[in-house]
């Protein structure tokens, strides 16, 4: 990931598997590999023969289970855990997730990874009737919904509510008898089905996660589905026929780990296409191609190898460096930098250098990692990012809400460029894009969302509508 003080951050990762004797720690193990995702709290709640269990807390995964007994007393074959960074709800150890309700007549695991458009609104109206909630996180209202409901199964009341929630959702329950997953109608968040050589059944956000447990992939969660995995097995259901493919772009961009594949693209080799239009989009006469640790890494390839401009480690991450670095004065956040990423002297020393990155938020990290370059002593730095312009927020599940937080909603690409000091700067095009990430789908921009790019969101803001106005008309300056 990038180095900003506050750069883009998912909302979430979930994972669980269905009839394995060790469930707890292979769900500690898929959500290590999720970790990525989400490093502000996690946790894993359990079925025992009906009986659930469950643990959270803050902190990265390897914290909230360092004592074992924590893991090991979550027993039974079935088991659903979540990693979580916020973006709808605050930072405490109440909107920790999986939630785990316990009513007089059922207990419930919960946990989701994205965020819904009209939860203000929902949660509003959830507390007119009397509703009590325990969290500030959009994740409650679920279950709020689906105790209020009229119908007459679980299931059924929970079909009821995914048609009244709007917006990006990957649910994962967990019930006394069935582990239970639903995508929302345009699929923004990825969710795969795999199985397990015992025959465990596994559901996860990425399929790196479907690896690392052994489990084979089987297929994606299409927009719209429920999947129900109890002891008879796996059937899919739909709650919707209004569905609409809109990928989360950013998740092929930046988010997803490279050993992943989302819809049947795998993720390096959509950023090294990305690389790859780009070298033929933006060309420059340079030395060497250079990419910024570690998302960047894919696409730099793709631009060496369509360019023919050798590739180079020209700048080294530390991985042993604490998750945050967030210090009070300019001085110090710059040590931070200094402390995560280094430039290598002896090969950037008197060159000219691409500098291959996948996205600009706020231009601070590009700006110190041009600077970096410059005084190990690169000559020139072209600085060629593998995406178009972030100019629009986005509302279904990333931590950018405001046009405000976008350098290029502010600023012409050569502002941009003064701003961070490079040489040159080109962004990837739209089409490049689209045609880098290769999804055959009828639907516009080929099932990807786009927003964030041109503003064209596949769904109604609802809540947002009127803060996302009043955003096209600030105009703030970043220099």
């Amino acid at each position: 990931m990038s180095y900003e003080v506050k750069s883009l951050n998912e909302e979430c990762g979930i994972f669980g598997v269905w009839g394995h004797q060790d469930a707890a720690s292979v769900t500690y193990f898929g959500l290590h590999s999720l970790q990525h995702r989400g490093q502000e709290g996690a946790g894993i709640v359990s079925n025992d023969e009906g009986r659930l269990h469950g643990h959270r807390d803050l902190g990265l995964l390897s914290e909230v289970f360092k004592d074992q007994r924590k893991l090991t007393q979550l027993t039974g074959n079935a088991a659903i855990g979540h990693v979580r960074y916020a973006t709808a709800g605050n930072g405490s150890v109440d909107n920790i997730q999986p939630f785990l309700f316990k009513f007089y007549d059922v207990s419930v695991g919960l946990a989701h990874n994205g965020n819904l458009t009209n939860a203000r609104s929902l949660r509003k109206e959830l507390e007119q009737d009397g509703a009590i909630f325990h969290s500030n996180s959009d994740t409650e209202i679920l279950m709020h919904l689906i105790r209020r409901s009229d119908e007459e199964t679980f299931l059924a009341k929970l079909k009821a509510s995914l048609n009244k929630v709007k917006g990006g959702f990957a649910y994962l329950l967990m019930t006394e008898d069935a582990m239970i997953a639903a995508l929302d109608p345009n699929g923004f968040r990825p969710l795969a089905i795999g199985q397990m050589k015992n025959g465990a059944y596994v559901v996860a956000s990425e399929t790196c996660a479907l690896e690392v447990v052994g489990a084979e992939f089987l297929r994606d969660v299409h927009p719209g589905e429920v999947v129900i995995i109890n002891d008879e097995g796996l059937r899919i259901e739909t709650y919707t026929q209004d569905t609409q493919l809109a990928i989360c772009s950013m998740e092929y961009i930046y988010f997803a780990r490279p050993d992943s594949n989302i819809n049947g693209v795998n993720v390096h080799t959509a950023r090294k296409n990305m690389g790859k239009n780009l070298a033929e989009e933006a060309p420059i006469e340079a030395d060497m191609v250079v990419g910024v640790p570690n998302s960047s890494l894919s696409a730099a390839s793709g631009y060496a190898e369509a360019s023919g401009i050798p590739y180079e480690i020209g700048l080294v991450k530390n991985q042993y460096i604490a998750r945050t670095f967030i210090q009070p004065t300019p001085e110090l956040r710059e040590q931070g930098v200094r402390m995560k990423l280094s430039a290598v002297r002896g090969v950037v020393e008197g060159k000219k250098i691409v500098m291959v990155d996948d996205s600009i938020v706020r231009g601070t990290t590009s700006r110190r990692i041009v600077r970096l370059l410059k005084e190990a002593g690169a000559k020139e730095v072209h600085v060629r990012i593998a995406s178009p312009p972030l100019k629009y927020p986005c509302f279904y599940g990333i931590d950018i809400q405001t046009r405000k937080e976008l350098i290029a909603a502010n600023h012409s690409i050569e502002e941009i460029r003064q701003c961070i000091g490079a040489d040159s700067l080109e962004f990837l095009s739209e089409e490049g894009l689209i045609t880098a990430i290769g999804l055959k789908e009828e639907a516009p921009y080929s099932g990807l969302c786009m927003a964030y790019f041109n503003g064209d969101y596949p769904t109604p803001l609802y809540d947002y509508e009127e803060k996302y106005q009043a955003s096209l008309k600030e105009k703030v300056s970043f220099f």
